[in-house]
């Protein structure tokens, strides 16, 4: 197996890509998901029922208009074409404005009387009082990214580009195993440790975050 694909490669780009896409979900839905719990303005109701219209939209009718784009764009084979379609997450928007819903007002008034701004009190004061969410988002984001196949395969032709779900997909088959079930099985694992370690170490923050983003309306 490791000689026959570059694997190594693979679950380099894997992680680069699916890192850096969790890290900027984690931003910017937090970013809009406090705007719509704690700033008020001017059709926010209406802007939060978009965004909740749009987990609604199957992810195959958009795979056409996505593909146009990345191709006007020039980022067909590159880690732009699997980054910034997923930098945002309306899920994220979703489970950060229930979650901050939650924190007592009184705090963000005290950060506003010392003279903090709304990006320093989302920053420094909401996310540490919102670690489980923001775990339960990250591991949603990257998991979802990891195991996706895909829109890697649609955008991505280059080795060079190509996520470990890609190439174990390929590899298993695109007869590069030449048959070996256990390269097969070998390639498949290696695509799912990560997966269960991430799951693992951050199962109870998981779990908190579940419970405590849904409730609030």
């Amino acid at each position: 197996m490791f000689t026959q694909i570059p694997i190594g490669r693979a679950l380099f780009n894997s992680a680069f890509v699916y890192g850096l896409q969790t890290l900027s979900v984690l931003v910017f839905s937090s970013v809009v998901g406090y705007a719509l719990a704690r700033l008020r303005f001017f059709g926010r109701e209406f802007i939060f029922n978009v965004i909740l219209l749009t987990m609604m939209i199957p992810g195959q009718l958009l795979l056409i208009p996505l593909y146009i784009l990345i191709v006007n764009f020039g980022w067909s084979d590159s880690y732009q074409a699997l980054i910034v379609p997923g930098m945002v997450s309306a899920f994220g928007i979703f489970m950060f404005r229930q979650n901050f819903k939650t924190i007592p007002q009184e705090l963000l008034d005290a950060a506003r009387v010392d003279g903090a701004t709304d990006l320093g009190i989302l920053f420094r004061i909401v996310w540490p009082l919102s670690v489980p969410s923001l775990i339960t988002v990250g591991i949603f984001t990257f998991m979802g990214g990891w195991n996706d196949f895909l829109w890697p395969s649609i955008v991505n032709r280059d080795i060079s580009f190509q996520t470990l779900t890609q190439m174990v997909t390929l590899y298993g088959i695109g007869g590069q195993a030449g048959g070996q079930t256990g390269a097969v099985m070998a390639s498949s694992l290696i695509a799912v440790i990560p997966m269960i370690v991430v799951y693992l170490v951050f199962q109870r923050y998981y779990l908190e975050g579940i419970a405590s983003s849904g409730v609030k309306g």
